[in-house]
């Protein structure tokens, strides 16, 4: 009973979500390839032993794999799914079916081809969060302060109940939840808060501090916190509804805002104001899609749209074997003129694949260091 239990509660939620952000991710490498003229000879969800398949009319092999970590387009005259060029069948073929290759494509083509996949993830976010704003409303709050925490860095900066927060390092906001976002990617990191006391506005410097925190599920996690609490007297409790169009921008500005704080995120890794510890792998995504599963439909496809922009991030990395590295490849080819050697590819797809691995590895370590402390 507890394996079936971890099979339905965890597992499968998990296949299901990734299945569907990697058959999105796909599908765009996919569909713009065809529109440029592109064959492809494989569709793959998951990697492996094909499972289960069949092949259309034109050709492409579409399957569903018995690894479901990820997935790829096989495109024709391609010696692997890393959409690595077989230089020796390429040597062999006609000027027409060179055309249909990615390889013999035009730049601008295996470009398009390439960052299909990615801008599809960007999409499908957008889509996603567009439809919960247009059906669910967004539960907000305004920036008033109705508790500052004892020995907090809004406390020492001289915040005080009442005070309503207007603008972070100059910009403006409108809402509790802005605040939220700017100050927990920011740990360790010298702040401006502007705050309106009585008609008169205040800048108030102050530094976020580092906090581990534990959230409902008793997963551990780091952010920067200035110690400030809003309840529904002060902060206006509501719900905002949006027509279809706000819906949509709403999810653009909801994206940007995931993506704005990756590079945040990044940024603080490199210069140790976060824990690497904090990365995961399949294996905390697995546990996260349990857990939003406990709290039903809306929750597993938030964590969906999530994790789609993650996938798009992940995937623009220059790195080779990635789809940010073949673009790379094709800027150093615009400026050069001709592409490069394929022995210099070869080495450079070796190296990319010795990266993600080892990425994978690390964030695997840390999923299960996590589990077992």
């Amino acid at each position: 009973m507890a394996i079936l239990g971890f099979l339905t509660g965890y597992i499968i939620p998990f296949i299901l979500v990734l299945s569907l952000l990697v058959f999105v991710h796909e599908m765009g490498h996919y569909l713009v390839g065809r529109w440029c003229g592109i064959r492809s000879t494989a569709f793959s969800v998951g990697f492996g032993p094909e499972l289960i398949g069949f092949t259309d009319r034109h050709g492409t092999r579409w399957k569903i794999s018995a690894i479901p970590l990820g997935g790829y387009v096989k495109f024709f005259g391609d010696e692997d799914a890393a959409s690595m060029p077989d230089a020796n069948n390429l040597a062999h073929m006609s000027e027409a079916e060179k055309a249909q290759t990615l390889a013999g494509a035009k730049l601008w083509k295996r470009a398009a081809t390439v960052a299909a996949g990615p801008i599809a993830n960007f999409i499908l976010a957008i889509a996603i969060f567009a439809i919960l704003f247009g059906v669910y409303g967004k539960v907000v709050a305004d920036p008033v302060v109705a508790e500052v925490k004892a020995e907090s860095a809004a406390q020492q900066a001289g915040v005080q109940p009442g005070d309503r927060l207007v603008a972070l390092d100059g910009s403006r906001i409108k809402t509790f939840d802005d605040v939220r976002r700017y100050v927990s990617v920011r740990p360790e990191t010298a702040i401006v808060v502007t705050v309106d006391r009585g008609g008169q506005e205040l800048d108030l410097p102050m530094v976020p501090k580092r906090t581990e925190m534990t959230d409902q599920f008793g997963n551990k996690i780091e952010l920067g916190l200035i110690g400030i609490v809003t309840n529904e007297e002060r902060g206006n409790f509501r719900v905002e509804t949006f027509t279809p169009l706000q819906a949509v921008a709403e999810g653009v500005t909801e994206t940007g805002n995931i993506v704005t704080g990756t590079f945040r995120y990044i940024g603080n890794l490199v210069t140790g104001r976060m824990k690497a510890d904090q990365l995961g792998g399949p294996v905390r995504v697995a546990q996260a899609s349990g857990q939003m599963a406990s709290l039903g439909f809306a929750a597993v496809v938030q964590l969906a749209a999530v994790l789609s922009v993650s996938i798009g991030l992940l995937n623009l990395m220059p790195v080779p074997v990635l789809d940010g590295g073949h673009l790379v490849f094709y800027a150093i080819e615009a400026v050069r003129g001709r592409p490069l050697g394929a022995g210099a590819q070869e080495i450079a797809f070796r190296i990319g694949l010795a990266m993600v691995l080892s990425l994978m590895v690390f964030a695997t370590f840390n999923d299960i260091s996590n589990l077992i402390g």
